[in-house]
């Protein structure tokens, strides 16, 4: 029990989830009307700060157990003035995030893996549902708050368990992994009207047995 005298072991944000906790979330980028089409930036998915920066503004949703609902926002890095570190790190994450998503090993270089690591836009990542690892870090007034700086893909032994994803043994010779869409198959040709198909000939009756029809 507490002493409710002595606050001196209270934590100074009980509303935050504690670090290192895995949780399935989904992403939702929250628009900044910013486009760099040079750059692939289409949509107003990016956003750019007052300093230059430009970001995806994230907002990570908890979907399942005892945090479930919860809010987590986090910006991932595109572009800094100050150098590549913070888009650097940004790709790392949305490379992690995929391979969540899509269920691919980070050491998955086939060429399934390979087209899963890609994306045709912001949108593509808009909706992602993945196990993020939860972090603490801090706001602008110095303030604690969660963060999402990693996700958590399927060579993690407690990825199956939180997705709820089933995963393939290690050595297995067909592990899951993400597959483009392939093309519809043709529908079969329509019968004309009044074309039917020929019925199969009837069974030759056998030797010294006599036909139903002569019985």
């Amino acid at each position: 029990m507490p002493a409710w005298n002595d606050y001196n072991d209270a934590k100074s944000n009980p509303n935050l989830i504690p670090k290192g906790t895995l949780a399935k979330v989904r992403l939702t980028i929250r628009p900044g009307g910013f486009d760099d089409p040079s750059q692939g930036w289409t949509g107003g998915y990016a956003t750019r700060g007052n300093s230059g920066a430009v970001y995806l503004n994230g907002e990570f949703t908890v979907l399942e157990g005892p945090y479930a609902k919860r809010k987590i926002f986090t910006l991932i890095g595109l572009y800094s003035p100050k150098g590549p570190d913070w888009a650097n790190m940004g790709r790392g994450l949305i490379r992690g995030i995929l391979n969540s998503a899509r269920g691919i090993s980070d050491k998955d270089l086939s060429p399934q893996a390979q087209a899963a690591r890609r994306i045709s836009g912001f949108a593509d990542l808009d909706g992602l549902e993945f196990i993020g690892r939860i972090d603490v870090g801090t706001d602008a007034g110095g303030e604690e708050k969660n963060e999402i700086r990693g996700a958590v893909t399927p060579d993690h032994r407690d990825y199956a368990q939180v997705m709820g994803r089933h995963v393939a043994p290690a050595g297995y010779a067909a592990p899951q992994s993400y597959a483009p869409p392939t093309a519809t198959p043709p529908a079969p040709a329509a019968i004309p009207p009044g074309a039917f198909p020929a019925a199969p000939p009837a069974p030759a009756a056998t030797q010294g047995e006599r036909p139903s029809w002569a019985r």
